[in-house]
């Protein structure tokens, strides 16, 4: 090409660039106990239930596909890191107590390609010690605490192409 064809490829190209956009699909997976939001300990984790939430996240980041899924039960937990964890563009997960515990969601963690998020509604350092200790954090690409459910909106953003 020479600098004439270059530039009519550009203006020719920028005004369909918005119709070709790349939707990124982020999994959100939450973990136990945290489909009480809104109800269980409104102190530390405020009183707006997640799935309210969730929609609010949907309407704001148009340009993602956000699926949601939640579970109690630590062996579903990693069966659902294992069904997406090769399909989405990143993870955001809130393993809840299972963080401090659970060898078998890190491992899960460590076996997938999708990077993740870990993400804490409240600063578990500021917690009982046993909640210092994770074992998502060494696997994940990054750990967001401490800022009420506003973590989940700062993890999505982190996976916003930087400038």
């Amino acid at each position: 090409f020479t600098p004439v064809h270059i530039r009519r490829y550009i203006i020719f190209t920028a005004p369909l660039r918005r119709f070709c956009k790349t939707i990124m699909k982020i999994a959100i997976i939450n973990g136990p106990n945290l489909n009480l939001l809104g109800k269980r300990e409104p102190e530390l984790y405020g009183n707006k239930d997640f799935d309210t939430y969730f929609l609010q996240l949907q309407s704001s980041f148009t340009d993602f596909s956000l699926t949601y899924y939640q579970s109690n039960v630590e062996g579903e937990l990693i069966n659902e890191i294992h069904r997406v964890g090769f399909d989405v563009d990143g993870i955001i997960l809130n393993a809840a107590a299972y963080t401090h515990t659970s060898v078998g969601i890190g491992d899960a963690i460590k076996a997938i390609a999708a990077p993740v998020i870990e993400v804490h509604i409240s600063n578990t350092f500021t917690r009982e010690d046993f909640r210092h200790t994770s074992f998502i954090t060494p696997n994940a690409k990054g750990l967001i605490l401490g800022f009420g459910l506003d973590v989940y909106r700062l993890a999505i953003e982190s996976f916003l192409p930087k400038l």
